[in-house]
Formats: structure tokens, C-alpha cells, sequence
């Protein structure tokens, strides 16, 4: 398997975007883990849409203890309904424009265009919208919906970065472990599926979909 390391500089704006509390934690919790122990000098931006009530205080408990040992980080939260992100666009979408007039990122973490949960599918879009000239990855959820894609760029894991996404999952979101799809099982079988098809050596990776990507084979680098 081809892996592409640029020469260029290393990634120190990171931003993420999630609709729902655990959304992040769930799709790529393990690679910002394995940035955070890479860059100690990583800036990153948590930001979650539509958690109100409880389901935010989850959501800022859980950012503050992964990002603990960030050079820098940000966590916004905002109280958007659960479900009915489409029929509130309007202050969504001034949501992402305010967050483009302070955050320059570059790379984003987001939802996956083709996930069929409305919330997710409406921030996706949003966030292509918005960051248009930024790497954007989009992360995985697997659900009832069934529909887990092919993606095409991997993020081999330590299974120490492994056990840390379980432990958070498990100890920030009380409020989800009723949920039959909320199953530490569920979530490692994944990384162990996408491990086997990237071969990572540990056998566990989170996977994304690049749906644009740009090789700079000059000495001049784009987002430095």
C-alpha cells in the first residue's frame, strides 16, 4: 500500500466537526490521539453542533480530557436539536460562517457525505461549503443504517491509542449506554476491520474518505 509522507510542514491546525456529543469520539477519536502524541505542538478545534442539555456536558467533559495534553485547543458546543439539523439550517450554517472568520485549519475532520443520517449528511455539506480550499477527511459511524462505505485513506493505531477510544467512549457518555450500537465491541471490531485492510501493524486503523486531495511536488506548500 502506497503512504504518501509530504515533506512539507507537519499538521498544527487541526479542526473537528461533529453533529452529535460522541460523534467525534466514535470516527476519529484514534487519530486525533495518535496527531495529539505526534505534534506537541497541535492547535485543535472540537466542534459539536447538536448536543443540548446533558448530552453537552458530556460532550465538553470528554473534549477537555482528550485534549489535555493539546498545545493549544478550542471546544465549542452548541445546542442545535438532535435530529432537526436540516429544518434549523439557517443557524447552522451562520454557525460555520463564524467559525470561518476565526479558524484557518489545515486539515478538517468531518461527517461523510453519503452517511445517511440527516444531521450528519447536512454538516458534511456545510463543512465543504465552507472549507474549500483545506484538506477535508470524513469519518465513519457505523449505525442501524448500514451504510459503511469504502473508504480510501486509513490511520493506523496503536492498540494503547485503541484502549484509550474504548475507555472514553465508555466513561463520558452515559447518557448513549442504552443504545444498542453503542457496544465497545462494535467500535473495536471496526478498527480491527479497517486495520486488516490497511494492514496497520497493530491490525487497527480508523479510515476516512478523501474526496479531494492534492500532491504538491514543489518546494512551495499550501497551508504552511
Amino acid at each position: 500500500m502506497l503512504a504518501l509522507q509530504p515533506g512539507g510542514p507537519p499538521v498544527r491546525r487541526l479542526l473537528v466537526i461533529g453533529a452529535h456529543s460522541d460523534d467525534l469520539e466514535i470516527g476519529c477519536l484514534g487519530t486525533v490521539l495518535a496527531l495529539l502524541r505526534a505534534e506537541p505542538d497541535l492547535t485543535v478545534h472540537w466542534v459539536v453542533l447538536a448536543a443540548p442539555h446533558a448530552r453537552g456536558d458530556e460532550a465538553r467533559e470528554s473534549a477537555e480530557a482528550i485534549l489535555s495534553s493539546a498545545a493549544e485547543h478550542h471546544v465549542e458546543v452548541h445546542a442545535f436539536r438532535d435530529g432537526y439539523l436540516p429544518h434549523t439550517a439557517a443557524g447552522v450554517k451562520d454557525a460555520f460562517e463564524d467559525l470561518k472568520s476565526r479558524v484557518d485549519p489545515q486539515v478538517v475532520i468531518t461527517h461523510a457525505r453519503d452517511d445517511l443520517h440527516q444531521d450528519h449528511r447536512l454538516v458534511c455539506e456545510l463543512t465543504w461549503n465552507t472549507f474549500r480550499d483545506h484538506l477535508i477527511l470524513e469519518y465513519e459511524i457505523p449505525k442501524w443504517d448500514g451504510d459503511l462505505g469504502r473508504p480510501n485513506v486509513y490511520v493506523p493505531l496503536g492498540a494503547d491509542v485503541v484502549d484509550r477510544k474504548l475507555e472514553v467512549l465508555a466513561s463520558h457518555f452515559g447518557s448513549q449506554r442504552d443504545k444498542h450500537w453503542f457496544d465497545g465491541e462494535l467500535f473495536r471490531g471496526l478498527m480491527r476491520l479497517r486495520g486488516m485492510e490497511c494492514r496497520a501493524p497493530s491490525g487497527y486503523a480508523e479510515a476516512f474518505f478523501g474526496r479531494k486531495l492534492m500532491l504538491v511536488t514543489t518546494e512551495e506548500v499550501l497551508g504552511a
